[in-house]
């Protein structure tokens, strides 16, 4: 399925330079960018005790499965210092959000005088969740320590998030996991190893390269 963004949209581009600018900023510990992003997860569990692996032989997974829920994954990535969070949650609520935030900011981020957050437009991924979650003081203090950038409509590319999701969910979830304990300890272990080796995204998009490239996105200017 092919994600495809709007043409000559003001909106757009204006979302997406944004977007582009942020990426190409000096590096700076004390006011990181990190990238979110979230997905799901199906638990499927066994109806049959797979067949072990022999010698010439791969192990073998009957076709029939049972479903056993689903869970959420948040992923915040800072892409240049090869750094990712990734938490396995029951829901995906406005409260489950900025739970997510503030461990963000005064666990692993509490050095930091700001983030910058890139992340898309659903309806959770708001400051305004803040003030769900918690006392107004407390919103409002999190809120000070956040730049909050977000991807256009129709343009989820533009989310390095989603490339950490992508090599997760191929790396690490492309067996069947059947419950919440076992999905947790997967994923950690995903990201404890590519936090050790520091894999960083190496982003050249620039917008000198949209203007040219994606020319059809730019609205027509007129006279």
């Amino acid at each position: 399925m092919w994600c495809i963004p709007p043409e000559h949209s003001a909106e757009f581009v204006c979302a997406m330079e944004n977007v582009l600018e942020v990426y190409h900023r000096p590096y700076d510990p004390k006011w990181p960018v990190v990238c979110m992003d979230e997905a799901s997860k199906q638990l499927v569990k066994e109806t049959r005790v797979p067949q072990l692996a022999r010698p010439g032989q791969l192990q073998r997974f009957d076709y029939e499965y049972e479903r056993n829920g689903t869970a959420n994954i948040f992923m915040f990535c800072e892409p240049m210092a090869g750094r990712r969070q990734v938490t396995v949650t029951d829901r995906r609520t406005k409260c489950d959000w900025a739970e997510q935030v503030r461990t963000l900011l005064d666990a692993h981020y509490r050095r930091a005088e700001r983030v910058t957050l890139v992340m898309d437009n659903l309806n959770t991924h708001s400051p305004a969740s803040l003030y769900e979650a918690f006392e107004p003081s407390e919103a409002r203090r999190l809120m000070k320590r956040l730049e909050v950038v977000y991807t256009p409509k129709h343009g989820s590319w533009l989310n390095m998030a989603e490339i950490e999701l992508s090599a997760l969910s191929r790396q690490c979830m492309g067996d069947r996991i059947p419950d919440k304990p076992s999905l947790v300890a997967a994923v950690d272990r995903w990201r404890k190893d590519r936090n050790t080796s520091r894999q960083t995204i190496d982003w050249r998009f620039t917008t000198a390269d949209a203007r040219i490239k994606l020319r059809r996105l730019y609205p027509t200017v007129q006279a």
